[in-house]
């Protein structure tokens, strides 16, 4: 591709994350270009989790360069790479417990986007619009008076998503949202995330559940030890011995490759 046609949306060149002498992220890259859809694979322990930290600010790289729409954001502070347009969800779910889902959307809506200093005391229009379109992008509509505390684990999650949605990000970060989720919930949260695609939301996710990973993303990266051990298509990453070895495993592989063939031809 021409860099001057296309720019990558988020550059990442030679991430580098420790703790102590473990390179939890090891000599790192990966462009991510508006539209995509990046999903990220790899054993417990791979270092997905920690590189959102360290792209999203909240554990800064040890070194190495990071930069959304080409400007740096290797040391800016988390909140700031929010309100630039980088907004992500967490394995464990976040919320406000005693709020409604309405009214923790609005929160996230409002102060995610911008910074806005001193808390407002209304909400305005365009913040009400947003968090309305998240709660319907989420499917979380006629459940937006719920409180929190009380919604079961599926609706936590979407509640999650919908307060980053709402933020309206150039580039939306999800870790693990279908973790703890029946085969049927798995279904809904991955037709919510095709229809934030289908909108031209650009996604960087992360999953172990590799049916969900596979069908939602444009793009797979599987992590080993803190590195890249592949980038590609599904079809690829499935025929890749390397990644059959130390994480799928023949069964799975066999399993998922009948998945996709069964897909495409009930598709076709």
């Amino acid at each position: 591709m021409d860099s001057g046609e296309h720019v990558p949306l988020l550059a990442c060149r030679n991430l580098f994350k420790y703790f102590g002498a473990l390179a939890a992220v090891n000599d790192f890259d990966l462009d991510v270009y508006a539209g995509d859809v990046v999903g990220i694979g790899g054993p417990n322990g791979a270092g997905k989790t920690t590189f959102l930290d360290v792209i999203s600010g909240i554990n800064p790289a040890t070194s190495g360069d990071i930069r959304l729409e080409g400007r740096d954001i290797s040391k800016v502070r988390p909140d700031l790479i929010c309100h630039r347009g980088m907004a992500r969800t967490f394995q464990l779910n976040a919320g406000f417990d005693s709020l409604t889902i309405r009214e923790n959307v609005l929160i996230g809506s409002a102060f995610g986007l911008g910074d806005h200093g001193v808390p407002a005391v209304t909400f305005s229009r365009a913040v009400r619009e947003r968090v309305e379109r998240a709660l319907e992008l989420c499917r979380l509509t006629e459940r937006a008076e719920a409180v929190a505390r009380d919604v079961p684990v599926l609706e936590r999650k979407l509640l999650m998503l919908a307060s980053a949605v709402a933020t309206e990000p150039k580039l939306l970060l999800i870790d693990e949202p279908v973790g703890g989720l029946n085969p049927h919930e798995v279904d809904d949260v991955m037709e919510i995330v095709l229809g934030l695609a289908a909108e031209g939301m650009t996604i960087i996710l992360i999953e172990h559940v590799m049916r969900f990973l596979l069908q939602v993303s444009t793009r797979v990266v599987i992590m080993h030890h803190g590195e890249k051990i592949y980038e590609g298509d599904t079809q690829g990453l499935l025929s890749d011995r390397r990644v059959v070895e130390v994480y799928l495993g023949e069964g799975t592989a066999d399993r998922l490759q009948h998945m996709l063939a069964d897909r495409a031809g009930a598709n076709g």
